[in-house]
C-alpha cells in the first residue's frame, strides 16, 4: 500500500510538470518542481534584463527611477552593495573605469543589466554609461541644484510666515469683537500666504520639467567644426527673433553631430568641436549667461536625421541642433495661486 502511495506522489509530479502553459494553468517557460520532505514546490525563472536603455528621471539613496529612451513608462532600479557600476569601454586600449552608485545622477543616460522583479522593478546586477553623458549630467547638477536650494529656503521662510500668522489668528479669536476683525483680516493674509508657498512648492516641482520651444539647425561642411557665413546668418537669425520674446526661464542645449565619414571617435570629437564652435559664437557676440546653457556635448554619428549613403543625406546629418527650451519651475510657468 505504500508502495503504491509513493508511485501515486511521483506521478502526480509527472504530470504537474507537464501541464501545458495557458490562461487557466499559468506557468512560466522553465518553471520545474522540486520535492523536499514530501512535499512538491514549484519555482519560476527571473526575468533578466540586458541592455536596457534610458535617462535617470529622479535619484534615491538606493535606488533611480529611469525613462527608457525609446519612451514608454518609467521604471525603477534598484541599487545593492553588489551592482556594479562602469564607463563604457572606449577603444582596443582603454577599458572601463569603475564609479561609485553616487555618480549615477539626474539627466544621466545610462544602460541597465539586471533581474525583472514581480512589482516590475529592477535589481541592477551592472550599470553602464559614457563619460560624456556624465559631464553632461554633473553640469545640468551644477546648474539646478543651487536653484532648488535656492526655492527651498524661500518656501521655509513663507512656511515660517503662515506659521506665524496662523498663530496670531488664535490669538485674536479670543479677544473682543473688534480683535476678531483684525483676526478675519489675519486670516485672509494666512490664506494668502499658504498660496504664495503652494506656488514656490509647485515652482520647485517644475524644475524638472522643460517644454520645447523652438529647434534651429546649423549645417557644416565636411570634416569642418568652423561657422561659415550662411551658418552666422542662420545663428543671427534666430537671435533677432530671440530678441522680440520673454526668455525668462529659457535655457538652451547645444548638441553636435556628424555623418558616418570616418571612424565613430573621430565623429564624435568633431561634433564636440562643432558644439563648441557654435557656443564661443553665441557667448561671445551676443553675451548669452552660461547658466543659460544646460547640456553642450556631441553625439558624433548618433541620431542620424538623414541616410547617410546620400551626398544629400550626410550633408543634413552634419549639423548642431540649438535647442531653446523653458524650465517651468524657473518661469513660473506652473500650477500656482491663479489656479493655472
Amino acid at each position: 500500500m505504500r508502495s503504491s502511495s509513493n508511485l501515486m506522489l511521483r506521478l502526480t509530479a509527472v504530470a504537474f510538470l507537464l501541464v501545458p502553459v495557458s490562461v487557466g494553468n499559468t506557468f512560466a517557460a522553465g518553471s520545474r518542481v522540486t520535492k523536499h520532505d514530501g512535499h512538491y514546490t514549484l519555482t519560476t525563472p527571473q526575468e533578466q534584463v540586458k541592455k536596457m536603455k534610458g535617462v535617470v528621471v529622479k535619484r534615491e539613496p538606493d535606488s533611480f527611477t529611469m525613462s527608457e529612451t525609446t519612451g514608454g513608462p518609467t521604471t525603477t532600479v534598484n541599487l545593492t552593495s553588489s551592482t556594479e557600476v562602469k564607463s563604457h569601454k572606449r577603444g582596443a586600449f582603454r577599458g572601463s573605469k569603475e564609479y561609485a552608485a553616487s555618480y549615477i545622477l539626474r539627466g544621466l543616460r545610462l544602460e541597465v543589466d539586471g533581474v525583472r522583479n514581480t512589482d516590475g522593478s529592477i535589481t541592477a546586477e551592472k550599470v553602464r554609461f559614457d563619460e560624456q553623458d556624465l559631464r553632461t549630467a554633473q553640469a545640468l547638477k551644477a546648474t539646478v541644484d543651487p536653484v532648488e536650494a535656492e526655492m527651498n529656503e524661500k518656501l521655509r521662510q513663507q512656511q515660517a510666515e503662515s506659521e506665524r500668522l496662523a498663530g496670531q489668528i488664535e490669538e485674536n479669536r479670543a479677544a473682543t469683537a473688534q480683535a476678531q476683525a483684525s483676526a478675519d483680516a489675519a486670516a485672509e493674509a494666512a490664506k494668502k500666504a499658504q498660496q504664495t508657498a503652494d506656488y514656490a512648492n509647485n515652482r520647485i516641482n517644475g524644475l524638472d520639467d522643460f517644454d520645447s520651444i523652438k529647434t534651429i539647425t546649423v549645417y557644416f561642411t565636411p570634416g569642418n567644426a568652423t561657422l561659415g557665413p550662411k551658418a552666422k546668418a542662420t545663428i543671427d537669425e534666430a537671435a533677432a527673433w530671440v530678441k522680440t520674446q520673454n526668455t525668462k526661464g529659457w535655457v538652451m542645449a547645444v548638441i553636435g553631430y556628424a555623418d558616418t565619414t570616418g571612424n565613430s571617435q573621430r565623429n564624435i570629437d568633431l561634433s564636440e568641436r562643432r558644439s563648441n564652435a557654435v557656443i564661443y559664437y553665441i557667448v561671445s557676440k551676443y553675451k548669452m549667461p552660461l547658466n543659460r546653457l544646460v547640456q553642450p556635448f556631441g553625439y558624433g554619428q548618433l541620431e542620424p536625421v538623414a541616410e547617410n549613403t546620400t551626398k544629400a543625406g550626410r550633408a543634413k546629418n552634419r549639423r548642431v541642433e540649438i535647442r531653446l527650451m523653458i524650465n517651468k519651475g524657473i518661469a513660473g510657468s506652473v500650477a500656482g495661486k491663479d489656479g493655472n
